[in-house]
């Protein structure tokens, strides 16, 4: 056992089931927990302008210092390239090796092998997902492209167990007075989202635990825009203030005991979602040029509409159709976006607004608590048709139905469109087809309180459908 080991936090946030903290205590008798502010990561293309989502991790930070204190330990904050920060904290601590969770994305990997280069040894351990991503691949090596061969290999897997968790430490070693250690950056944080370990296992709770949890109508309710039917985890997952291992094991016991067939299956999509991410991040592993690229060849040639007002008036939630607009507005006021949503407002800037995906990926980046670059690339080449296992890219979502069917009194929509809070219910997902005596009546008057169409849906269809078709003959003309 080595004298000192620096235990570095990134994206596990926890004391609970945190498999490179077991293996820094095991691994050396002091162990200093530390996180480096790395410029190269808070002000990059992917995280320099998520205030909100900075604000989580900072208060998360916060959150987990307090839990330190309580058991004799502290946490230590730099600033710098992470490999000279650590190489000099290691030089002061006298510290032997660095001990980490193993990141999956290319920013991570090229991160830590900059750290032999500054002459550390780093100790990687398991966490960001609940298999590695080399662990599930096709008979021939090869990584998988579709979910569902994906996710029937993965709990081929012998799954999680209670027994796998790590437990919370009852004590840390102290950690030297001298230690010098910078202030958190101070962010205003969504009120939606209270940072912490103990949020996360208050929320993990509330959702699986007992006979009429939530897990148990998940099936139906994950859909529903107007109902609290999601665990609404994501952001405490994305920073590793729960584990990933723990929510599969928390699934697999609602399983296990749920008092129905029907509840069954609905605890078992929610595990089947945590193989999606699972999904996600395997493909982002294995294929980094996602992250720039659409992964079909055939369509990374599309003719993509340069529509700048369009664009604003997506990103403000001002295209004249509620349910857009809601869950646009949403996620500015609350930093989030419920997946149903995501979907809808994904396809309507790409395929009624032929609007390139990547400009809709970039501002889900820079609104989301939640924002990770794998899921976040995931959902959005799903849905613009251009991805691994993508929906038909002739496949788009009308989001007058969407807003019927997933809201249907209007609840979400007058939630985040105060505008629309006297439409009748009948006509609140179409407020344009109100009378002009009924726009006055209901004090919306289309075109003056709340916007009139940005674009005429059945006019579209067509462009959206000739431009992928075009691209797929490019393609073809080009490997010909």
């Amino acid at each position: 056992m080595m004298a000192t080991g620096l235990w570095w936090i990134r994206r596990d946030l926890r004391l609970r089931d945190n498999q490179s903290l077991r293996a820094a205590l095991a691994g050396a008798r002091t162990v200093i927990p530390v996180f480096i502010l790395d410029p190269g990561i808070l002000q990059s293309r992917y995280h320099g302008r998520a205030e909100q989502r900075k604000a989580f991790l900072f208060g998360g930070l916060r959150r987990l210092d307090e839990a330190l204190r309580e058991r004799g330990s502290r946490l230590i904050v730099r600033e710098g390239e992470p490999g000279a920060a650590l190489a000099a904290l290691a030089r002061e601590t006298q510290a032997s090796a660095v001990f980490a969770e193993e990141d999956y994305s290319p920013a991570a990997r090229r991160r830590d092998g900059g750290l032999a280069r500054a002459g550390l040894r780093l100790l990687l351990a398991p966490g960001v997902s609940i298999r590695h991503p080399d662990r599930v691949r096709k008979a021939d090596g090869a990584p998988y492209t579709v979910f569902t061969p994906f996710s029937r290999a993965w709990r081929a897997v012998p799954l999680p167990t209670e027994g796998d968790l790590v437990p919370v430490p009852r004590s840390l070693p102290a950690v030297a007075g001298g230690l010098s250690s910078v202030p958190l950056p101070d962010l205003p944080l969504s009120a939606a989202f209270p940072p912490g370990e103990a949020e996360a296992q208050r929320r993990l709770v509330r959702f699986t635990a007992g006979e009429t949890a939530p897990i148990y109508a998940y099936g139906e309710g994950r859909n529903r825009l107007d109902q609290d039917g999601t665990s609404v985890l994501s952001p405490y997952l994305r920073f590793g203030m729960l584990s990933p291992r723990e929510a599969a094991v928390r699934a697999l016991q609602a399983m296990d005991r749920a008092p129905e067939t029907a509840a069954r299956n609905s605890a078992e999509v929610w595990l089947t979602e945590l193989i999606w991410r699972e999904f996600y991040l395997a493909v982002l592993y294995h294929f980094p040029s996602v992250l720039t690229t659409a992964f079909n060849p055939a369509l990374r040639r599309i003719a993509w509409r340069t529509a700048p007002k369009d664009l604003e008036a997506w990103r403000a939630g001002r295209t004249g159709y509620p349910v857009v607009d809601a869950a646009m507005r949403q996620l500015t006021t609350t930093g989030w976006m419920h997946n149903r949503a995501r979907m809808i407002v994904a396809s309507f800037l790409v395929k009624d607004l032929l609007v390139d995906w990547r400009l809709g990926e970039e501002w889900f980046m820079d609104r989301l608590v939640d924002g990770d670059p794998a899921a976040n690339n995931g959902g959005w080449q799903w849905t613009a048709g251009v991805g691994t296992d993508a929906a038909p890219y002739f496949r788009i979502f009308n989001p007058t139905l969407q807003g019927q069917r997933f809201d249907p009194e209007g609840r979400f929509i007058r939630r985040f469109v105060p505008e629309l809070a006297r439409v009748p219910e009948k006509l609140v997902h179409e407020p344009w087809r109100m009378t002009h005596a009924e726009q006055e009546a209901a004090g919306c008057v289309i075109g003056k309180d709340y916007p009139a169409r940005i674009v005429d849906r059945p006019l579209v269809r067509d462009r959206t459908l000739a431009a992928y078709k075009r691209s797929q003959e490019l393609a073809r003309v080009v490997r010909g």
